[in-house]
């Protein structure tokens, strides 16, 4: 399990333990089509080396897959989109 992220849709989560800590991408389902990306949290002694960009592109491409839109209410997931903008057109009007 460690290293591996996982999608614990109970807990509205993607996340990855590292050493024993866990990063995670929270999310609320709005409706059946519409994910809001809430928050993505690294622990501090893990900042600095992509977690926080797995977890992300995790949910993004559980989204594409499932064609959801998004709602990147979270900084770090809308300034992700706009550095991958092949999922710029997952993002809900």
């Amino acid at each position: 399990m460690e290293d591996e992220i996982v999608h614990d849709k109970e807990e509205n989560k993607f996340y990855k333990i590292v050493n024993g800590k866990e990063a995670y991408l929270r999310y609320i389902m709005l409706d059946e089509k519409t994910i809001d990306m809430i928050k993505t949290y690294v622990p501090p002694e893990l900042r600095g080396q992509g977690i926080a960009a797995e977890v992300v592109l995790a949910g993004l491409l559980y989204a594409k897959e499932n064609g959801l839109s998004i709602i990147p209410t979270c900084s770090y997931v809308e300034t992700y989109i706009e550095r991958h903008q092949e999922f710029k057109e997952l993002v809900a009007e």
